[in-house]
């Protein structure tokens, strides 16, 4: 990097520590300042940092292995998600934010009572907050290590083992990673919600750009020769927007999943499991802005400009460097690597320093969300529930800023515990199967109980540590994502046992709940029945009707703008008005249904 570059880094943390300093102030007030801005974010600001806090390192090198193994369609590994994200949108926006409540797992003793919520409340504290949490940022860590180390390969010569004495297995690399989280947590305990959303702000649109730039300039690179270039180049397979469904005989395709695995991806995976970003009914960050939206209508908007911008048009300029870096480094042993080397390789002197920029951008708007996101489960329902009620405001947020340092601190002691990343989203995804049923019925079914969410979150645990400690659960040993036919199977047969075999939540509870959240659907019929003075805004055939209707605007958008680029013209044209039909259907629904999209 020369000295330009390096300027524009310097100037890049300068402006975010300025922006950090100027909000410092007002999330000192009080943990609703600290943790949801005062419930005070305007839809756009609150959709662009979630969009932001889902742009880490390690993402972008990520759809680069995707690409690199199975074509563009690999991408359907996440893309899947997008029906949950909907389903988030328009079931679940405006109940997280009419609840009143401050953090996700808050809503258990909201929704449940007795000593089984607060047991719930206390574990889903420490296990997302703390546990979780660490180990998200430590992945992240991990890929940013992967970042320096391809971009300075002069600190490859210090090798893990040369931190040793530190009794840490720690690259030079990953020291410059230590510093940065560092950094990030002094603007985070500084900022607040409100500084880290701006931030975020910021940080997407720099990070966004500078993935834009780098594809625009790898297509110009004499090698790739642009989209004809690489279409001339790579098999034809590598463009397939679609997997290949069951075994194709002497066919080349990029993506071949077998039936079970399809189904389980379309069918099964999105709502059945709890994964950062794309939680079943919403939750964690995505619930934190949410909650901290000026209205109902703002968490709507919020969330679906998140959507739409997450899967329609962020992955597109990574998918093209992926593509380019295949033509470029065709023999590469760690395929996410190529991503880095495309930075290194084709930008200029300055721009390099932009994109530099952006990738720190990416790596710090995503753990300065999980510090503060991570931080408010400790505080507000571990320590503030648990071990020291009644204190000042001042106290707790004093307490918050320690703990977002520590939270840094021990993240990056994970992170050197870490070997790969590879595979760390399939765990997750089979250790929290099932638990997404209850994450979704607990808002339209009254009769799920804190003993639901706490067998429904156990149970997959459980059979994933029994098939790492060697005892064979039947269908279990399949390969990701068959074996959630087994866990998702397992899981559910629990809770529901579960809940038939204990008694409900007390009524006055319920009755609590259905005044404040107001839920549609037959589900709270009893409920209803009792207190005819409530109607809720909206049916579930209504909601319904806008979930398709938003899933078919996301991915004929996502394949619209897909094709535009490639220049498959005619795709597209089909494409484009399907995608202009159903914007206008869903505008028009949610304009006539008292949710017209707000002013500011």
């Amino acid at each position: 990097m020369a000295t330009l570059d390096w300027i524009l880094v310097g100037a890049y943390f300068l402006l975010t520590f300025l922006i950090a300093a100027y909000y410092s102030r007002r999330a000192g007030r009080n943990t609703s300042e600290f943790f949801l801005s005062g419930r005070s974010l305007p839809w756009w600001l609150a959709g662009t940092s979630m969009v932001a806090t889902t742009f880490a390192a390690d993402t972008p090198l990520a759809v680069t292995e995707l690409v690199a193994d199975n074509g563009i369609a690999g991408n359907w590994l996440w893309w899947s998600f997008a029906f949950g994200g909907m389903c988030t949108v328009n079931f679940f926006a405006r109940l997280w934010r009419r609840s009143g409540i401050q953090t996700d797992v808050e809503f258990v003793e909201l929704r449940y009572a007795g000593k089984p919520a607060a047991w719930l409340r206390g574990i889903k504290a420490v296990y997302f907050g703390l546990v979780m949490n660490v180990i998200i940022i430590g992945w992240v860590s991990l890929a940013m290590e992967t970042v320096i180390q391809v971009l300075f390969p002069d600190l490859a010569l210090f090798g893990r083992s040369s931190f040793a004495a530190l009794g840490l297995e720690i690259s030079a690399a990953l020291v410059l990673v230590s510093a940065l989280v560092v950094l990030v947590s002094g603007y985070a305990l500084l900022a607040g919600l409100w500084g880290v959303a701006v931030t975020d702000a910021f940080q997407f649109l720099l990070a966004m750009g500078g993935s834009i730039l780098m594809a625009i300039l790898v297509l110009q690179h004499p090698d790739v020769g642009g989209i004809t270039g690489l279409k001339a180049q790579l098999p034809a397979h590598t463009f397939n927007f679609l997997p290949t469904i069951g075994k194709t005989a002497g066919a080349a395709a990029a993506m071949t999943l077998t039936i079970p695995a399809f189904v389980a991806f379309i069918g099964i995976q999105w709502w059945s499991s709890w994964y950062p970003g794309a939680e079943p009914g919403g939750g964690g960050y995505i619930a934190q802005r949410m909650m901290s939206a000026k209205d109902e209508r703002h968490a709507l908007f919020a969330t679906l400009g998140y959507t739409i911008a997450h899967y329609c048009v962020r992955p597109w300029p990574w998918i093209i460097v992926a593509l380019a870096s295949l033509v470029l480094y065709p023999d590469l042993s760690n395929s996410r690597e190529g991503f880095v080397m495309v930075m290194r390789d084709v930008l200029p002197s300055g721009l390099l320093g932009l994109v530099v920029a952006a990738f720190l951008a990416a790596f710090m708007s995503t753990v300065s969300t999980q510090l503060n996101w991570g931080v408010s489960y400790l505080v507000h329902d571990g320590w503030r529930r648990f071990v020291a009620r009644g204190r000042s405001e001042r106290y707790y947020v004093a307490l918050s800023r320690i703990l977002t340092f520590v939270l840094g601190l021990v993240s990056i002691v994970v992170a050197t515990r870490l070997a790969s990343i590879s595979g760390a989203w399939e765990l997750i995804l089979t250790a929290s199967a099932g638990l997404g049923m209850v994450l979704i019925f607990r808002w339209y079914w009254w009769r799920i109980n804190a003993w639901s969410e706490l067998a429904a979150t156990l149970t997959p645990i459980i059979l994933v540590v029994l098939e790492v400690a060697g005892v064979r659960v039947p269908g279990l040993g399949a390969s990701f994502p068959t074996n959630l036919f087994t866990v998702v199977g397992v899981s559910t047969a629990a809770w529901l046992s579960v809940t038939f075999l204990t008694s409900p939540t007390p009524r006055v509870v319920l009755d609590k709940f259905y005044r404040r959240v107001r839920p549609a659907g037959p589900g709270w019929r009893p409920l209803a029945a009792a207190h005819q003075d409530i109607v809720p805004k909206t049916g579930i055939v209504v909601l319904s009707r806008r979930w398709i209707t938003g899933v078919i605007l996301v991915y004929t958008m996502l394949f619209a703008v897909g094709h535009v680029i490639l220049g498959n013209i005619g795709a597209a044209a089909w494409l484009i008005p399907v995608a202009v039909v159903a914007s206008a259907i869903l505008w028009w629904d949610l304009s006539t249904g008292g949710n017209a999209a707000p002013a500011s």
